[in-house]
């Protein structure tokens, strides 16, 4: 069962007590990251988290690492679009170690200039890293072509061009109007005393003031519709085939999740058993969904042969087409019905599962949805929800597609978009 507790200053703390489990796990959500962003200092939000990790005025870099380490838990942190995660998991014994660490890392990191300039060569290194996985870096491009021109469109990582105008002001100035009470989201999942928890994080947390306690808004984003190559040497070529698709909140979301695991979401499904098992085309093909808040994209991927680019993308439409005619089967609707709750389901037992869809639910949405709310809403999915959601994604109006790799200069994919 879930609890939500609101600090003085608007602190959200959002907690799910699992008795039998023996760690907690701990995450401060806040509602940051390279959607909030501008052309100039894109990738600062990444930036940050780094940053946190580098020493506070009571620890240094390795304190921190080994405060966590020597209690066996895990210390890490993640960057997205339109938030920042710090988190932990620790045994239920250590859960206290863990809100002094990373209170510590929020309110207490010196954000030293050296440590400024030694983490942005790591950050360009790591882009680097991204640009030389061409699997990786397609998905990236595909979100530019879409989303040209809106922050939403930025690389997390931000570019070697933003990443030299970030300085220590600039990231002081940030924090400040993005790290604010408003837009934190405490969470917390496991095994742990509910009453002595809270008073540990009413002590760390709620003397936080600051002057704009603001909560980020994000406006309205337009679909663009284009193809973009990139040209690299490799061995194969990667294409993201990109639609229009369901945005934070909206409850459609579960019958596109079960259109995608017939269409493209794992090894039984139609894409990979037509050009992988079938045509053997490809080692790697899929899709998936990705939703915002006012934005919602759904993506193909595939892998192969320079030479088999046509082929492929042919196959694609073929599937998409059939798609759009036959729709669905009842019988097929059963079987992905099933195979969502369970992996629903399996996805419970971790506490770090739990803790990261608790703590996204609650920044992003205000509302959290306990497991019976969320099989209740499957089992609503009908033949015609599914249809009237075939409809809605597979329209030729709003398609984009990017390409990595080896290409041949006369390759029209257009013609292939049927």
């Amino acid at each position: 069962m879930y609890k939500l507790h609101t600090l003085k200053n608007g602190v959200r703390v959002v907690s799910e007590y699992i008795p039998y489990v023996r760690s907690v796990s701990l995450g401060i959500w806040i509602g940051t990251g390279s959607r909030s962003e501008s052309k100039k200092n894109n990738g600062i939000s990444h930036f940050i988290e780094h940053m946190l990790f580098k020493g506070t005025v009571n620890r240094t870099a390795k304190d921190i690492a080994e405060s966590i380490d020597c209690i066996g838990g895990q210390l890490n942190a993640f960057t997205g679009k339109e938030y920042t995660c710090f988190y932990t998991k620790t045994l239920d014994t250590h859960l206290d170690i863990a809100i002094d660490v990373l209170s510590d890392m929020l309110f207490n990191s010196k954000i030293d200039q050296n440590d400024i300039d030694i983490e942005r060569k790591v950050i360009l290194e790591e882009i680097n890293m991204y640009e030389d996985s061409p699997e990786e870096l397609v998905h990236d491009i595909l979100s530019e072509v879409i989303w040209a021109g809106n922050p939403l469109g930025y690389p997390i990582l931000g570019t070697g061009e933003s990443l030299n105008q970030i300085n220590r002001e600039e990231i002081l100035s940030y924090m400040r109007d993005n790290y604010t009470p408003a837009n934190t989201v405490i969470a917390i999942a496991g095994n742990f005393d509910y009453e002595k928890t809270m008073d540990l994080i009413s002590n760390k947390f709620e003397k936080w003031k600051v002057e704009n306690n603001k909560q980020s808004v994000y406006s309205e984003t337009k679909f663009n519709n284009d193809i973009i190559f990139r040209f690299k040497d490799t061995e194969q070529a990667h294409i993201c085939i990109g639609f229009q698709g369901i945005e934070q909140g909206d409850d459609s979301i579960y019958d596109l999740l079960v259109i995608n695991n017939i269409f493209g979401g794992g090894m039984s499904s139609r894409l990979f058993q037509k050009i992988r098992e079938e045509k053997g085309l490809a080692y790697s093909v899929y899709s998936y969904p990705s939703s915002y808040q006012k934005a919602g994209l759904f993506t193909i991927y595939a892998g192969m042969n320079p030479s088999q680019i046509s082929e492929v993308v042919k196959l694609i439409f073929e599937e998409i087409n059939l798609l759009n005619k036959n729709k669905i089967a009842e019988e097929e609707l059963i079987k992905a019905k099933e195979q969502l709750k369970g992996n629903y389901i399996l996805g419970l037992e971790s506490t770090s599962s739990r803790m990261n869809s608790i703590g996204k639910s609650e920044l992003l949405l205000r509302k959290i949805r306990t497991p019976d709310e969320i099989l209740d809403r499957i089992n609503l999915i009908t033949v015609e929800t599914v249809s009237n959601m075939i409809d809605r994604i597979f329209s030729n109006k709003n398609i984009s597609i990017s390409v990595v790799g080896t290409i041949d200069e006369n390759l029209d994919l257009k013609k292939l978009i049927i």
